[in-house]
């Protein structure tokens, strides 16, 4: 792995820079979204579809490796060559982060001091860190996050200690059994503890990782706390290293992240969408779409988002968005959409997907050809005022 940053915000922590990771042909430019995954691909997305998507932003999918406790074995994916081999997907970098938004926390007042217990289909598993090393040496990513024993918002400081406690054990029986040549990511947790957030981000930018994965966030803090935490937690890593986050992932939750310095931000949100039918519309010039009068209608649209589900739209013969390049908004309308929603056609999550997925990842990056440094705060986007300094 290779990473650079190659500017910062004049007044604040932003920064922009520049990642290579394992044959992927395309350097990424951060802050990035990673690709949600389902056992290794995006969500109704096949990888004849994959072209269709924004290139080189799509090159970056993060899979949860307990999505393959069930079915194929590990030791089948190792004899196969890996994950990239498995999936066929050979130029897309992989990053493997064992947590999915999907699913339960481990409880908080679980006593175990052994492993990570997770929440999977298949029913809660206690996963060791000689386990999971099983999982990443025969997965191969390109990128993987050590294990964390992540909290919510609400639970005691003596819970916040001894979940940093666990996390930077694990950090250190991870980093001693790779053996995979992969970058290794070092989990930081805390909970809503500024001392233990603190203490967690010191440790683990003394061991020798590649960068840095802050876990612990969406988990019940508020936007307002959210700043503070993420600050004491920057302070103390390493500037040259990268910083990836799970949690944060709601439109205004990436524009806080990047203005705190995160580079790398996941995209759950995404699938969330589609599920419920819903096609992403907002803005990337920095205004407010909602007019004076605006008043929140669930059917229809929040002038961020609209509902494609709405009987409003049965006679739509418009795409989604008419200045928008994705497959979807350049050969179908709201109104075949709306139809296939209300018939249950899986087609519609996938024209779904691909339109949320492209509109998103745009986020990221503010058009083609026009980075984050563009973007001068405040910044009005998923109903919310968020304020970002531009580079």
């Amino acid at each position: 792995m290779k990473f650079r940053v190659k500017a910062w915000s004049k007044t604040g922590r932003s920064r922009v820079g520049e990642l290579q990771l394992g044959s992927c042909p395309y350097t990424i430019e951060t802050p990035a979204l990673l690709l949600s995954t389902r056992k290794g691909l995006p969500h109704f997305i096949s990888p004849q579809l994959l072209p269709s998507l924004p290139s080189p932003d799509s090159f970056l999918l993060q899979c949860n490796p307990l999505h393959f406790i069930e079915g194929i074995s590990f030791e089948t994916i190792s004899k196969i060559g890996g994950l990239h081999d498995l999936l066929g997907l050979r130029e897309y970098a992989i990053a493997a982060v064992p947590r999915d938004s999907d699913v339960c926390l481990p409880e908080s007042n679980s006593t175990n001091k052994f492993g990570a217990s997770f929440e999977t289909p298949s029913g809660r598993h206690l996963i060791k860190p000689v386990d999971y090393m099983n999982m990443i040496s025969s997965m191969k990513p390109d990128l993987w996050t050590t294990l964390a024993d992540e909290v919510p918002a609400w639970v005691s400081q003596n819970r916040n200690r001894t979940s940093v406690d666990r996390t930077v054990r694990w950090v250190d029986e991870c980093i001693e059994r790779n053996v995979t040549g992969g970058a290794v990511f070092g989990s930081i947790v805390g909970g809503s503890s500024i001392e233990e957030r603190q203490r967690c981000a010191q440790e683990i930018a003394r061991r020798n990782v590649s960068g840095y994965w802050i876990g612990g966030f969406g988990l019940g803090e508020s936007m307002d706390e959210r700043p503070a935490l993420l600050d004491v937690v920057m302070d103390n890593l390493l500037e040259e290293k990268p910083r990836q986050i799970f949690g944060l992932s709601l439109p205004e939750e990436v524009l806080q992240g990047i203005s705190a310095g995160v580079d790398l931000f996941d995209s759950t949100y995404i699938y969330d969408l589609t599920v419920g039918g819903l096609a992403l519309t907002f803005p990337f010039d920095g205004t407010d779409p909602r007019p004076s009068n605006y008043q929140f209608n669930e059917n229809a649209s929040d002038f961020t988002k609209i509902n494609l589900k709405a009987t409003i739209y049965r006679k739509d013969e418009s795409p989604i968005l008419d200045n928008c390049n994705c497959y979807t908004c350049q050969n179908h309308t709201r109104a075949y959409i709306n139809h296939l929603l209300n018939v249950h056609e899986m087609l519609a999550q996938t024209l779904l997907e691909i339109h949320n997925t492209h509109h998103y990842l745009a986020l990221s990056s503010f058009g083609e050809g026009v980075r984050i440094k563009s973007l001068q705060g405040p910044y009005f986007v998923g109903g919310f005022s968020v304020n970002y300094s531009g580079l």
